[in-house]
């Protein structure tokens, strides 16, 4: 996901020290780190800009989660890398998860970055351009384990429409799925903010406009546990839901097999905890799974999402799913297959397994092979087909129903439709309402009745 920036919601300052760029690659978590980084230069007398012509210093926040984000962003470094002939730039700055992964390699093949930037400094960006200036620097690569998460009190810009916001509430992960570098990136040990703190936030956000809040972490049923869980996933719900003109909160990346039954409880009993759950499965079968050193079974899978639609029968449901993981065989999958049509979930994510060197997985398909990319592609293409019919199916049970829905704008599709989200869509992962009669304020709540379902996006009219 590329993120740039709404000029609109920048304050610029008359004393300016430097013209920043900023493009922010990757996940919503990486987005944050972005909106950080971005704060803190404003902070600092940094003009922010949209025209990466005019700017002496560009930043790009990268990823390296899978192959096609870390070709994202090596195409983005090169592109900008233009603007030390065409515009005005003396600064490149690559920050992030591939700086964090593959420093001393990029600092080789990249000569024309002058600053590199890992996951753990990347709240020194203003130290290190200023250093940088005065000619203070003795290297031009930060890397460390990562330790930092930022505060309520360190400056934030929330870029992008005013009503929506992510509120990232740990960082690094003790999961160590075999597949997975992140825990290398981000830190092996969980980093949880203080309720407090979380809270302080979120109060800023609302007050300035937002009404979505959607909590991130690498796993959020982990919040707490670097503490010995003296605050709970639990405890910083109850106290979200306390905030003034706060509507929505959305919990994205809650792993079932930490899922308790308060937080359950609280979900089902609470209006402005939507009844959304975004929980990676990652497989049907428990070969795989265990390939995958993944904690849970299929059945305790089946189990907590029984259990979750017995509290709320509205839940709905996203998750991904990877095929191709080195081990999987044609029962294997069509375990898979089986399991996702059995469970019918709303919004299903199938991704490709990618090679990532220096994991458990890589090795794994070193002594046994790699399944065949044909092979992979056919079995992506099947899933993907079996989801669109489960989701069409769901979104034909919605028409005639009359649904809250967040005005978002003017559609992509059409400048003659506005664009929304109800509560059972979250920000650019899942499909759209899209509004052909009416008319409504970006950011405002307004009734739509579902006139026609779409494969993913929904149609429907502003009605009283």
């Amino acid at each position: 996901m590329t993120t740039k920036l709404n000029p609109e919601k920048i304050n610029h300052s008359n004393t300016l020290q430097s013209s920043v760029y900023f493009v922010s690659l990757g996940c919503p978590k990486n987005l944050v780190d972005s909106q950080v980084m971005l704060g803190l230069l404003k902070s600092n007398k940094f003009q922010i800009t949209e025209e990466a012509e005019t700017a002496d210093t560009i930043i790009i926040n990268t990823c390296s989660f899978i192959d096609s984000a870390k070709k994202e962003s090596i195409d983005t470094i090169f592109e900008m890398s233009r603007f030390r002939e065409e515009g005005a730039l003396k600064n490149l700055v690559v920050s992030g998860c591939m700086v964090q992964r593959y420093a001393k390699e990029l600092e080789v093949e990249m000569p024309e970055v002058d600053l590199f930037i890992g996951t753990g400094e990347y709240h020194r960006v203003v130290e290190l351009l200023q250093k940088k200036a005065l000619g203070k620097l003795k290297t031009k690569t930060f890397v460390d384990i990562p330790t930092f998460i930022h505060t309520a009190e360190t400056p934030r810009i929330n870029t992008g429409l005013n009503h929506s916001a992510f509120l990232k509430i740990s960082e690094g992960c003790v999961r160590n799925c075999s597949f997975c570098i992140i825990p290398e990136l981000r830190g092996h040990k969980v980093r949880s903010r203080s309720v407090d703190s979380l809270v302080s936030e979120a109060k800023k956000l609302v007050s300035d406009g937002v009404k979505e809040l959607n909590l991130v972490a690498q796993d959020l049923t982990h919040y707490g546990i670097d503490n010995n869980y003296n605050e709970t996933l639990a405890d910083l719900l109850r106290a979200l839901v306390q905030i003034k003109d706060l509507h929505w909160i959305r919990l994205h990346y809650a792993y079932p097999d930490n899922f308790t039954d308060e937080v359950i409880d609280i979900i089902a009993k609470e209006e402005k905890i939507v009844k959304y759950l975004d929980m990676p499965i990652q497989y049907g079968d428990d070969k795989v799974l265990k390939l995958m050193n993944r904690r849970i079974t299929t059945q305790q899978i089946r189990e907590r999402i029984e259990s979750l639609r017995k509290k709320c029968p509205e839940m709905v449901f996203r998750t991904n799913i990877i095929v191709g993981h080195p081990g999987e065989t044609e029962e294997s999958y069509q375990n898979t297959k089986q399991f996702l049509a059995d469970l019918e979930l709303d919004h299903v994510g199938v991704f490709k397994y990618s090679l990532e060197e220096g994991t458990p997985s890589f090795r794994l398909a070193e002594k046994i092979g790699s399944v065949p990319e044909e092979q992979s592609q056919k079995r992506y293409n099947e899933l993907m087909e079996l989801q669109q019919s489960i989701s069409w199916k769901k979104n034909k049970a919605m028409v005639g129903k009359t649904i809250y829905v967040l005005v978002e704008g003017l559609s992509r599709e059409s400048d003659l439709l506005l664009q929304g989200r109800w509560a059972g869509q979250a920000q650019e992962i899942d499909g759209v309402i899209l509004i052909n009669d009416g008319d409504a304020k970006v950011g405002e709540m307004v009734k739509v009745e579902i006139t026609e379902a779409l494969p993913y996006d929904l149609l429907g009219r502003i009605v009283p």
